[in-house]
């Protein structure tokens, strides 16, 4: 039988057959961050891996599918294909960064707009992995929790970015009030820390972190920074509303940290300071009437108190369980990664066709992500989800600006 030639495509290692055979967990990770590092020294640090991949990608083709596939042809499907994204990593960089829990991307967006290269990035929700690798063309690697994910990590990169969950250090603090940080995520990036040692330390989290247990969480963090790891650290609540030009209400705790032996001029980092906010929500408001799912009926049961409550185009409305709450300060309320999934804080306006609740466009928007910004198709409540676990960018670019000048 004669074998045929085929093209290949980073979206067939997610195909069953192919996992259950040759195609191991992380290997679209592996094969993505080769390439987009194909012209730098990172580059070394996936190859083996990434080349055994697509090695026994391309045998497992020949035996099943009867193809021919020389694996130079494969590699420039699969580079040409990682490298037509709306966001591109940069041939040229003036330092390099990690991405952890790296949700959607703000902190990369941010740090590639000031000049950074990311060499490495992981994230465990599928979802949130779909919209990364969209925009970036690289597939995040899993759960950083995960002693082999961890393995994958350079061990040259400048700034270790991390939007770290908190949840588990509620469990933390019932069992061992702090005494260290095992058992939580926070663990994992100071294990990373040790090894690694980057210059800079950048995190981002709610801004109830800085009271959560009478402060001793946060005061565990800081004393794991500086007394064990020898970080000094610099640490503000920002708004995106007063430090971003965005006209969202969102408070958040920023943690930035410097070896001080690497970076010699480290006290003279500031966090930026506050900005006037000139845009407005009708900036980011879509023209024109949305999905009709979008917009409450008449016979929803909220409806009427809606109707009562909702009368001003100029603001973002919440609900709030049994309640509608107006946004005195004509911004965008805090949005939450449990909008649009029936529970509360949904943010709501009112257009020229009826009360409805924030696209996912909107959404994303509020957060400072640009219009070119690519949301893959998935339901609704997925990409509210995204939006309301990602960062700022446009805050996040800010900060990361004031640090680049002390690096």
């Amino acid at each position: 039988m004669i074998k045929t030639s085929q093209h290949i495509s980073i979206e067939e290692f997610d195909g069953r057959k192919h996992r259950e055979g040759c195609i191991q967990p992380h290997d679209k990770a592996l094969i993505t961050h080769y390439l987009h590092n194909n012209q730098n020294s990172v580059s070394k640090h996936y190859k083996k891996e990434a080349l055994k991949a697509i090695h026994n990608f391309i045998s497992y083709k020949e035996q099943v599918d009867n193809v021919s596939l020389e694996q130079e042809t494969a590699l420039k499907q699969l580079l040409s294909e990682v490298e037509n994204v709306p966001f591109p990593t940069s041939k040229a960089s003036k330092f390099k960064f990690i991405d952890l829990f790296a949700g959607i991307g703000g902190f990369r967006l941010a740090m590639q707009n000031m000049g950074g290269k990311c060499v490495f990035t992981s994230e465990w929700d599928t979802n949130a992995q779909k919209t990364y690798r969209t925009n970036f063309g690289e597939i995040p690697f899993g759960d950083i929790t995960n002693e082999k994910v961890k393995g994958f990590i350079p061990s040259d990169f400048d700034v270790l970015c991390a939007g770290f969950p908190c949840q588990a250090f509620s469990i933390a603090g019932n069992r061992k009030g702090f005494a260290d940080t095992r058992g939580t995520l926070f663990f994992d990036i100071e294990q990373i820390v040790t090894t690694h040692r980057p210059k800079v330390v950048f995190l981002e989290n709610v801004k109830n972190l800085v009271t959560h247990d009478k402060g001793n969480t946060f005061k565990t963090i800081i004393s794991v920074l500086e007394d064990k790891l020898g970080y000094k650290t610099f640490t503000k609540v920002l708004n995106s509303m007063t430090h971003a030009n965005i006209p969202q209400n969102r408070e958040r705790i920023f943690i930035v940290a410097f070896d001080p032996k690497q970076v010699e001029n480290y006290e003279n980092f500031q966090f930026p300071s506050k900005i006037e906010l000139i845009k407005t929500i009708h900036d980011i408001l879509e023209k024109g009437k949305q999905d009709d799912k979008l917009y409450y009926k008449k016979e929803h049961a909220y409806y009427p108190e809606l109707e009562k409550t909702v009368t001003s185009r100029d603001t973002v409305y919440q609900w709030r369980r049994v309640y509608v709450r107006e946004n005195k300060s004509n911004v965008c309320p805090t949005l939450t990664a449990n909008m649009g999934t029936g529970g509360h804080n949904v943010p709501i306006i009112k257009d020229d066709y009826g009360i409805r609740k924030l696209t996912p466009r909107e959404c994303f928007l509020f957060q400072g992500y640009p219009e070119n910004y690519l949301l893959p198709e998935m339901a609704n409540g997925r990409l509210y989800t995204q939006a309301g676990n990602s960062v700022t960018t446009t805050l996040i670019e800010r900060i990361s600006k004031e640090i680049i000048k002390v690096l």
